[in-house]
């Protein structure tokens, strides 16, 4: 496979095969609008990446859920999705905006994100926190463990002690 080449993409909601929503993207994208002015790295300092359309969420939604895909394998994963020719100039600008790359495969171009779903996730979050909490990590886990339904199972009560453990160790 040749070198990635960098690009854009686009994000919307996807479904695995099966049905079932992509547990991690739907969180992942949902939140990139929160994104828009801000870098993947550090939220809160500007980005030099462009604002995402409703399209391009859509397919960048499909394209964290597959994590590589061709354009066939985008749209068969999106709900209600637009033409072939749709999801591929909507590729196009996604790479002219940083948020997608490609490689040849053949005849084909497999597409993937720039970003790394965990440092979505993180600047997701920080700016989900900054936003909503006034920047109170503390109030935004609060608000989350009070959304869970019903109790905490022992381990991942055991692996949030651990996490706030290490947190504290290391002065957060």
């Amino acid at each position: 496979m040749d070198s990635y080449v960098a690009g854009p993409a686009r994000t919307s909601a996807v479904r695995r095969p099966g049905g079932a929503l992509a547990p991690w993207a739907t969180q992942v994208l949902e939140f990139q609008h929160l994104l828009k002015n801000h870098q993947y790295g550090d939220a809160g300092m500007k980005s030099t990446r462009p604002e995402l359309s409703r399209r391009e969420r859509q397919v960048m939604n499909a394209l964290y859920a597959a994590g590589e895909a061709t354009v066939s394998e985008l749209l068969a994963q999106m709900v209600d999705p637009p033409s072939y020719s749709s999801v591929r100039a909507t590729l196009r600008v996604l790479e002219e905006k940083g948020h997608v790359e490609h490689a040849a495969d053949g005849r084909r171009y497999l597409y993937r994100p720039t970003v790394e779903p965990e440092k979505a996730r993180r600047a997701a979050l920080a700016e989900v926190v900054r936003t909503h909490f006034d920047g109170s990590a503390e109030d935004a886990a609060a608000a989350l463990l009070r959304m869970s339904d019903g109790g905490l199972p022992q381990d991942t009560v055991a692996r949030l002690m651990a996490e706030i453990e290490l947190a504290r160790k290391e002065g957060r």
